[in-house]
Order: structure tokens, then C-alpha cells, then sequence
């Protein structure tokens, strides 16, 4: 294993730490920045809205893109360009101008989002054996960092524009010296080839889409809902109701951390088979809870049962086609719909019925997975990555 390769793989790992840092920063100071622009909850609930339209609409579009510059290219501009919206969110002054900058810092993150995962794939695929869980990981390790470094920054005084802009500022030049890392993207080895069969996706990318989707839409599911619901229906303290976001975050950390070593041994196709019934079977215990407390523990379970599903099918995305950037943005743009449509989801059947009985579809969302993943190839799926082709995905398929 050479150097460089090595360089890679760390510089992939830290991007998406840095990305989950800046993201997670931004989230843990939400309750400040309403109170510096006097914002209502149906504001905020504007921002982060464009905040995630802005990141769909790049992911989108990111197909052609990445098939013209690649990982590497998109990752070197995209990335300062993350850190420098952010910082314009941090002193945006009124309303309409932090709209204005919540949709920047959404299209960057999604450009940088797919890239982050091409570039995961690319280095996985010189490596010739599963990264990707670990590279997911250091998003969940940056996302935690935002967590403990914002409860730091509350404490010591820090207003909301003061502290993203420490992060941006401590974000930008870790990005610019990482972007030497990364590793060009695979080249199509058939010059020839038609620009209509390099637009063209083998079916197994949106198989891979849906399972994403779903895993998305339970990850959304936790982070936006799972407070109140363990405040205002098992009656817990807002302090003890806070815990199960971070206790979810620490079964994903702890999930992807491993995660490679058990796909390598027992292959993606029966892994992604399994998380998604141990998904449904853990949060069926979350909400069917008596007491906050044995919700909460089923966090943790719900956290390892989930976290490696959105990396695999990222992977196995990348790992269908020559050139994976276009097949993972194609893939990542329909799990990130899952995040995005997740909460609202969430609230409409909550109104129509119960907070608890609209959780329900994240058990649902679990059996889902479990059922597309049968439909995978069996050979593709169930392999470490070695830069298996398009032929051979849709042979197997």
C-alpha cells in the first residue's frame, strides 16, 4: 500500500468530519441565531427548508458535473466554498439575506456531499476492499464535535456569529491543504463510448436510490422528531429528551466503525438485508416504550442497525459503473429526498393522527430496505470493491 494512497484515504476521512462539523455547527446554534433576528419557528423552519432545497437542486444537477470534472476538481472549489457560506450565514444581518445565504451554504454542501462520496469510492476502489462505513464515520465523529464544541462555545458566551465563524475560519485551511490528497476519478477505459450510454444508469443505481431514500428518511426522522417525541409523549425532561439525538449519533459512530470489517466478511447484500429489519425491530421497541429511559437505550440500537446503510449503497452505487461520481450523485440525490421529505412526512401524520403512530413509518421504512436490498445482484453487491463494471452489475442484476 503506497503513501499516497494512504494520504488519500485520511483526506477522504477528514472531509467528511469537516462537513459534519459545519453542518452540525450551524444545527446546534439554531436557537441562537432565532434569538439574534428574532426569528419565529416557522422562520427557521423557512431557512432550513432552503437550506435543503439549495442541497438538492446541486445533487440534482451533479451527474453531468461529475462526469465532466470529477471528485477531485468539484471537492477543491466546493469544499472553501462550504466554509465561506457559512461564515456568510454567520454575519447575515436580516431575514431575507440569511435566506440568500442558507440556500449558498445549501448548494455548496450539496455539491460537496456527492464529490466527498465519488472521491470515498474512488479511493475504496484503489484500495480494493470496503472504506466506506469509515468514512461515513468521520462525518458522525465531526457531527458529534459540533455538538460538544457548540455546548462549549454557549457556555463560554460565544454568540452565533462569533462561533460559526471560528469554525469557518478553522474549517477553510484544513479543507485547502487536504484538496492535495485526493485521488483523480476513474477514467472510461471505451473512448468510444455513446453519450447516451454514459448518461445511462444500470437499473441497480436506483435500487440503490430507494434503499438510500429510506435510510435517509429514518436518519431525518430521529434528528427532527425523536425530542419531542420523547418530551411530549413519554414525558421527559427537555434535558433527558435531548440525549437521543446524540445517544442515535453514537450507535452510527459505533456501527460504521466496524461496519467495513462486517461487509467484508458477510458481503453488502445480507448486510443492508439484515439493518433493515433490525432498523424496524429497534425503533418498534422506541415506540412502543413505556418509559423515556428505554426509549433512549433503543436509540443507541437504532443508530447501529441503520448507519451503514446510506454508506454501503453509496459504495455499491460507485461500484456499478466505470466512472462512480455520476451513479453516486444519481443515488445521493434520491436518499438525500428522504431527509429532506422525511420530517414533513413526519408532521402531516402526526396531525392526522398521533406523534407516536406517525414514528411508525420508520419501521416500515426498515422493512422497505430489507426488501429492495433482495432485489441487488447477488455477485456485485455481496463483493469488496475492486472496480467491478457496469457489464457485470447489469449481468448479475
Amino acid at each position: 500500500m503506497t503513501r499516497d494512497l494512504r494520504t488519500a484515504r485520511t483526506g477522504a476521512v477528514l472531509t467528511f468530519l469537516l462537513a459534519g462539523l459545519m453542518c452540525g455547527s450551524m444545527t446546534v446554534r439554531i436557537p441562537a441565531l432565532s434569538d439574534k433576528l428574532g426569528l419565529s419557528e416557522g422562520s427557521v423552519g423557512v431557512i432550513l427548508l432552503v437550506w435543503g432545497l439549495g442541497a438538492l437542486v446541486t445533487m440534482q444537477s451533479m451527474r453531468g458535473v461529475m462526469t465532466r470534472f470529477g471528485s477531485r476538481s468539484i471537492l477543491r472549489v466546493g469544499a472553501p466554498l462550504c466554509a465561506a457560506a457559512l461564515t456568510l450565514m454567520a454575519f447575515a444581518p436580516t431575514f431575507p439575506t440569511l435566506l440568500v445565504a442558507a440556500g449558498l451554504f445549501g448548494m455548496a454542501f450539496g455539491a460537496v456531499d456527492i464529490a466527498m462520496n465519488a472521491q470515498g469510492s474512488t479511493v475504496e476502489r484503489a484500495y480494493g476492499r470496503p472504506l466506506m462505513n469509515g468514512m461515513h464515520a468521520g462525518w458522525c465523529v465531526g457531527a458529534i464535535s459540533a455538538g460538544l464544541l457548540g455546548t462549549a462555545a454557549i457556555a463560554a458566551g460565544l454568540s452565533f456569529t462569533a462561533h460559526l465563524t471560528l469554525i469557518a475560519l478553522l474549517s477553510l485551511p484544513l479543507l485547502i491543504a487536504i484538496s492535495r490528497t485526493y485521488l483523480p476519478d476513474p477514467v472510461v477505459a471505451d473512448g468510444h463510448e455513446t453519450g447516451a450510454r454514459r448518461r445511462r444508469m444500470p437499473p441497480v443505481v436506483y435500487l440503490l436510490g430507494v434503499i438510500a431514500f429510506c435510510a435517509f428518511m429514518v436518519e431525518g426522522t430521529v434528528a427532527d422528531w425523536n425530542g419531542l417525541y420523547l418530551r411530549n409523549v413519554l414525558g421527559a425532561p427537555e434535558a433527558v429528551a435531548a440525549l437521543g439525538y446524540p445517544i442515535f449519533e453514537a450507535g452510527m459512530l459505533l456501527g460504521r466503525l466496524t461496519g467495513d470489517r462486517v461487509r467484508a466478511r458477510f458481503g453488502a447484500r445480507g448486510m443492508i438485508i439484515t439493518s433493515g429489519l433490525a432498523t424496524a425491530a429497534t425503533f418498534s421497541v422506541v415506540i412502543t416504550a413505556s418509559t423515556a429511559l428505554v426509549a433512549i437505550s433503543a436509540m443507541l440500537f437504532v443508530g447501529v442497525a441503520v448507519a451503514t446503510v446510506s454508506p454501503m449503497a453509496m459504495s455499491l452505487a460507485g461500484d456499478a459503473v466505470d466512472n462512480p461520481g455520476p451513479a453516486i450523485a444519481q443515488t445521493g440525490a434520491m436518499g438525500y429526498a428522504g431527509l429532506l421529505l422525511g420530517p414533513v412526512i413526519i408532521g402531516f401524520l402526526s396531525d392526522v393522527a398521533t406523534l407516536g403512530t406517525a414514528l411508525g413509518i420508520a419501521v416500515v421504512l426498515g422493512v422497505l430496505i430489507a426488501l429492495v436490498a433482495r432485489f441487488l445482484p447477488r455477485r456485485g453487491a455481496a463483493s469488496a470493491p475492486a472496480g467491478s463494471s457496469e457489464r457485470e452489475f447489469s449481468m448479475a442484476a
